[in-house]
């Protein structure tokens, strides 16, 4: 058992929860000013191609119902509701270690349940945006992806300037050491890998899936990718932006997700209201949709599907939503299947 600091999953929110929430916004000026200069730079190259948290719903919450479960080993945890994919806790207990900086990135923090009694778990890499420090603004999700049945490991860049492709090779770097060297290796599947991003590190997560294909899962929210379309992504992937995103765009998000191989499971959503930080911050909306696209890739478990498809079981706070439903875990080809559904203001 690696020396960890003990997280119980009913203890409440985790130190990154509780620090101030204006931390990030110091430097947005900076950001915006740095990213809105590459972005134009990726604009002009590719122009020819092509939130708060909200509250936990009451416990009585419908229960979404999904097909019959297809016997996925890696199935973990009860059934899933409307209420539990919202909750900032799984029912998992967890804790956390430090990582040192070394084996290709520069270091980070892990998150892992405490259950040794059902085996490995799958494992998501996280890498923060350009400037960012994870420890300043991804903390928060790692006792929340935990909790749910993941490893979680959070990467720290060896520069804050580093590009798209940069941070890809960290994400991945970062997966490598926690299967092979980490003091919690014998507790993940090294079959069962995911990434995620936000803004230069969403593009790192799309960098890294087309350079790792055996990926499960990758998801870039608000991606920036100045090393070009992700054309060559055949990993199941989500794109998630904000409506009144001005760093990266939802125009530029339209095309970044339109590049995505038609024969590559994919989501594409729009956050009404939501800026370019909406994942700096303990956030339930984009947690409740960014679950169980891992549960389903990552765990194959179809109970958690019908979240998903065919449209967003919760779709509040969205306001655009498109995916290749049916989505397929098991490495079918789900083709050019993707539906569109109307913002929830204009439907009936």
């Amino acid at each position: 058992m690696p020396v960890a600091h003990a997280h119980d999953h009913a203890s409440g929110e985790s130190e990154a929860a509780a620090r101030p929430a204006h931390g990030p916004w110091r430097r947005t000026a900076v950001l915006s000013a740095a990213l809105l200069g590459l972005l134009a730079s990726a604009l002009t190259t590719t122009a020819s191609a092509a939130g708060t948290p909200h509250p936990t719903p009451p416990a009585t919450a419908a229960r979404v119902q999904a097909p019959a479960p297809a016997g996925s080993p890696y199935q973990r945890g009860p059934d899933p509701t409307l209420a539990s994919v919202s909750a900032s806790r799984g029912t998992f207990a967890t804790a956390q270690l430090s990582v040192p900086p070394g084996n290709g990135f520069n270091g980070g923090t892990i998150y892992y349940p405490t259950d040794t009694g059902l085996g490995t778990w799958g494992a998501v890499a996280i890498v923060p945006g350009y400037t960012a420090r994870f420890a300043d603004e991804e903390a928060w999700m790692g006792h929340w992806l935990a909790s749910f049945g993941f490893v979680v490991i959070g990467v720290e860049t060896n520069s804050r300037t580093d590009y798209d492709t940069a941070r890809g090779a960290q994400l991945l770097a970062a997966l490598d050491y926690l299967t092979q060297k980490s003091p919690v290796r014998d507790r993940v599947d090294p079959a069962r890998l995911s990434v995620v991003g936000h803004s230069m590190g969403g593009g790192g997560a799309l960098v890294a899936a087309e350079r790792r294909p055996s990926l499960k899962a990758a998801v870039g929210l608000a991606p920036f990718k100045p090393s070009g379309s992700p054309t060559a992504d055949r990993v199941p992937t989500m794109i998630m932006g904000g409506t009144a995103d001005t760093t990266v765009t939802p125009s530029y998000l339209d095309g970044l997700a339109a590049a995505l191989p038609a024969t590559t499971e994919s989501a594409y959503l729009q956050l009404t209201g939501a800026n370019h930080l909406f994942a700096t911050r303990p956030n339930t909306l984009e947690m409740r949709i960014l679950i169980p696209w891992l549960k389903t890739f990552v765990d194959q478990d179809s109970r958690y599907t019908p979240f998903l498809c065919p449209a967003l079981a919760d779709p509040s706070g969205v306001s655009k939503y498109r995916a290749t439903c049916p989505l397929l875990p098991a490495g079918t080809a789900a083709g050019d299947r993707s539906t569109e559904t109307a913002p929830p203001s204009a439907r009936p």
